[in-house]
């Protein structure tokens, strides 16, 4: 399943001297992903999945977001900064789920 969308980078504070930037995914296509991945799961209910966001790809994992209803995709600070892009910023984000 290959999902592309615009999402807007949001910080998360996750503890006083860590933060991180996530992008939301869609709500309908969290449904899906919900759907199909049928309780497959690793840590903290991940789901594998392969990136890109402008030039750059990379593999990392998608979390289950409750207050939001859908997954939060983390970006790192190489790829914002190989992508200049900050939090608030919309970037189009291309999500390939490995797990299903």
């Amino acid at each position: 399943m290959v999902i592309v969308f615009d999402a807007e980078l949001w910080l998360w504070d996750a503890r006083r001297a860590d933060t991180w930037t996530f992008v939301s995914l869609p709500v309908d296509a969290a449904e899906e992903i919900g759907d199909l991945a049928g309780g497959r799961r690793r840590g903290f209910g991940s789901l594998r999945v392969r990136v890109t966001v402008g030039r750059t790809t990379w593999r990392t994992s998608i979390f289950p977001d409750g207050a939001r209803g859908t997954y939060a995709l983390p970006i790192k600070r190489a790829v914002r900064t190989a992508e200049g892009l900050d939090v608030g910023d919309v970037a189009t984000v291309t999500v390939e789920l490995l797990d299903l």
